[in-house]
């Protein structure tokens, strides 16, 4: 049974400082590129970071460059968002994917994340 279960959300004050964690299960982590994505009420699902197999390559949204960064565990079969210096504009419920090729997608239940003082 495949399982993706995200943890680390909450409350948190501008310039603040939140890691998510994406625990994964019944598939080959490793051989998965996963991502981050996330949704704010009203507005569509954005990618926000993904991460390919073995964490050579990562893409970011332009608007978390620099601030947020995307890490992976193989050996753990954890995937890791550290986010520095959060914005009101990042409160979202964040989401983690984890796909190989076109056919073979899962995703994690959500995440809150609020950014406010």
């Amino acid at each position: 049974q495949v399982q993706l279960v995200e943890s680390g959300g909450g409350l948190v004050q501008p310039g603040g400082s939140l890691r998510l964690s994406c625990a994964a299960s019944g598939f080959s982590f490793s051989t998965y590129a996963m991502s981050w994505y996330r949704q704010a009420p009203g507005k569509e699902r954005e990618l926000v970071a993904t991460i390919f197999r073995f964490g050579s390559s990562t893409i970011y949204l332009d608007s978390v460059k620099g601030r947020f960064t995307i890490s992976r565990d193989n050996s753990k079969n954890t995937m890791y968002l550290q986010m520095n210096n959060l914005k009101p504009e990042d409160t979202a419920v964040y989401y983690c994917k984890a796909q190989f090729g076109s056919s073979q997608l899962y995703w994690g239940q959500g995440t809150q994340v609020t950014v406010s003082s």
